[in-house]
């Protein structure tokens, strides 16, 4: 399972902006990377994910919706949604 993390925001989007630095805090501390798309700039995507608001977090498995965050998410409820598909660490 490969797990990818996406959030659409948009210019002007004040929840947009405090997601930000949420984003990047949890991305460090997971050791992964979420990926910031404009949702307006890439209209391909509102139907594509049913986009109805901005900001929109995604976690995908593959093309496969597992969580959808909409509005802004608190980093506690962002990375335990994200960690519940990351792949258990291997034993040492």
């Amino acid at each position: 399972m490969v797990v990818k993390v996406i959030s659409f925001y948009q210019e002007g989007c004040m929840g947009c902006k405090e997601q930000t630095p949420i984003l990047l805090e949890a991305a460090a501390d997971l050791g992964i990377e979420i990926e910031e798309i404009d949702a307006v700039k890439n209209p391909e995507y509102i139907p594509k994910y049913n986009l109805r608001v901005t900001p929109t977090t995604l976690v995908l498995d593959g093309d496969e919706i597992r969580e959808r965050m909409e509005g802004l998410v608190h980093r506690e409820d962002l990375e335990a949604a994200i960690r519940r598909h990351l792949p258990e660490p291997l034993p040492r």
